[in-house]
C-alpha cells in the first residue's frame, strides 16, 4: 500500500492551529514508517495553479498565496492528494498523510484549519484526465465536511459524486450506517476518504476504536473492489491526539489496504 508524504509536512509554523501542531505527523510517520512490510512511502511534489482552480476561484487562491508558507504546504497537500489519487486509479490502494486538511474549504472561502480542498482538487484532477465520471466519498472525520459537499454535489457538468457524512452515536451503528450506504451504490469510478481521526475514542469525538477504524477501510475495499476494480484512496483530515492518531491512521490503512 502507498503511504503519500513528504517531510515538508513536519513544519508546524505554517499555521496556529491544532492541524499544524507539532507532533501531529510524527505521531503518525513513527507508525507507519516502521511498518515496512505493509507500506511504501512515497513523496509528491506540489499541486499546479491549474489544479487548485478547478476546485477553487481565482481569488481564493490569491488570497491563499498572500501567505507563502501556507500556500507551499496547502499546495504541496493537494499534491499529495493528487498523487495519492493516480496511484489508487493505477491500482494501489494509497493514504495520503497531508497537511493542512481540505474539507471545510470552499471553492471561495475556508473554515476549519483548511485552505484548499485536497478531496474536490484530486477528483477534479482525474476528471480532467478523462478517467473518472462519478465518486463516492466517505468522510468520517467528526465535523461534517461542507467543502466537500459545496464543490462537489450539485455540480452543472455532469461529474456525479455521492457523499457521506456518518451521523450514528454508537460504533456498531456508526458501521452499520456506512455499510447499508455503501451496498446501496452503484456506477461509481473510484472511492475516497476524507479520514479525520478526530471522531476516536481517545480523541475529540468519543467515539470509534481502532478496530472500528479498520472496519472503515475494509468496507473501503470491499465496495470498491465491487464496484470500481478496488480504486480506492484517503487523505488525512482530522484527528489531534497526537498519542493515538498513528495507531488509529495504522488500523484504517490495514482495512483499506
Amino acid at each position: 500500500m502507498k503511504i503519500v508524504f513528504h517531510e515538508t509536512f513536519y513544519d508546524s509554523e505554517y499555521a496556529g492551529d491544532p492541524a499544524a501542531a507539532p507532533g501531529r505527523m510524527e505521531g503518525i510517520m513513527e507508525v507507519l514508517s516502521s511498518r515496512k512490510d505493509r507500506y511504501e512511502i512515497i513523496r509528491p511534489g506540489p499541486a499546479s495553479d491549474e489544479d487548485i482552480l478547478r476546485a477553487h476561484s481565482a481569488s481564493h487562491l490569491q488570497r491563499i498565496k498572500g501567505n507563502r508558507r501556507l500556500y507551499e504546504l496547502a499546495s504541496l497537500a493537494a499534491g499529495g492528494a493528487i498523487l495519492a489519487a493516480e496511484r489508487a486509479y493505477a491500482g494501489a490502494p494509497s493514504f495520503a498523510v497531508i497537511r493542512p486538511p481540505g474539507h471545510h474549504a470552499s471553492a471561495d472561502s475556508c473554515w476549519g484549519f483548511c485552505f484548499f480542498n485536497n478531496i474536490s482538487i484530486s477528483l477534479l484532477r482525474l476528471r480532467a484526465e478523462g478517467k473518472i465520471g462519478s465518486a463516492f466519498v466517505l468522510d468520517f472525520d467528526l465535523h461534517t465536511g461542507d467543502g466537500n459537499i459545496n464543490i462537489l454535489e450539485n455540480r452543472g457538468d455532469g461529474f456525479r459524486v455521492s457523499i457521506l457524512n456518518p451521523m450514528a452515536r454508537e460504533p456498531g451503528e456508526y458501521i452499520a450506517e456506512v455499510e447499508e450506504y455503501m451496498r446501496d451504490l452503484h456506477n461509481i469510478d473510484i472511492f475516497v476518504a476524507s479520514a479525520g481521526f478526530d471522531q476516536g475514542v481517545d480523541d475529540w469525538g468519543n467515539l470509534l476504536y481502532p478496530e472500528d477504524y479498520a472496519a472503515l477501510g475494509r468496507l473501503m475495499k470491499e465496495h470498491s473492489t465491487r464496484l470500481c476494480a478496488g480504486r480506492r484512496y484517503a487523505l488525512l483530515e482530522g484527528g489531534y491526539n497526537h498519542d493515538v492518531i498513528g495507531r488509529n491512521v495504522d488500523a484504517f490503512c490495514g482495512g483499506l489496504d
